[in-house]
């Protein structure tokens, strides 16, 4: 019998996303795991959230970057502790990694850890990290297509939220495309339009967050 290296890799990392999964569950804690493009603003979503709910809710984020820890810095500057992972090259996060990282923050204490992953709409969307939920991040200057280019991804989502709203007049993107697009893949997922920049809809985001930890 045959087993490829790529099924190896992905029974590994679903027997660590599971124990993953087991702490989350046993500290009662909402973990996110972000999704998107580069350049989508998933950095400044998180940023504003933690500006914005500071004192409501504790909030940890696990950072993934191929190189650097610019977004660790970025969060931890917002008020809460930050991991950066430095993938050296991946182009996805991996369960294993987190496992890890959560061993540098304090994961226990937290009511919502956040994986910001790999800038990337293809990779991330294959490697479960034990998360609870799915956001995937599409932002308005990266044009209406991506649905369609990465059903995979928008497939997978609990939560979409469309950022960069406040361009929509000065870009050419069609919002009714991309919501029918995202609902052939996808019916069940929330949609927010919202901007991190200016705090348009950020509410409406706020209010699907706390309505999660709740359950």
């Amino acid at each position: 019998m045959k087993i490829s290296l790529n099924k190896k890799i992905l029974d590994k990392n679903e027997e660590c996303a599971m124990q993953n999964s087991e702490f989350f569950a046993d500290n009662d804690i909402l973990c996110l795991n972000v999704i998107s493009s580069p350049g989508s603003g998933k950095t400044t979503i998180l940023s504003q959230t933690i500006r914005d709910l500071t004192g409501e809710i504790k909030i940890a984020v696990i950072e993934g970057d191929i190189r650097t820890d610019i977004d660790a810095k970025k969060i931890r500057a917002a008020g809460a502790s930050a991991v950066q992972i430095e993938t050296k090259g991946s182009c996805h996060l991996s369960a294993q990694q987190v496992t890890g990282a959560l061993m540098a923050i304090p994961a226990a204490g937290m009511d919502v850890i956040f994986i910001e992953n790999v800038g990337n709409l293809v990779c991330p969307s294959d490697f479960v990290l034990g998360e609870d939920l799915r956001v995937v991040v599409l932002s308005v200057p990266e044009g209406d297509d991506k649905p369609i280019k990465y059903p995979g991804t928008f497939a997978k989502a609990d939560v979409i939220l469309i950022n960069k709203i406040d361009l929509i007049d000065y870009i050419d993107f069609s919002l009714e495309r991309v919501i029918a697009d995202i609902r052939v893949v996808n019916d069940k997922a929330e949609i927010l339009q919202l901007s991190a920049t200016t705090g348009e809809g950020m509410e409406n985001w706020y209010n699907w967050l706390r309505s999660k930890i709740t359950q």
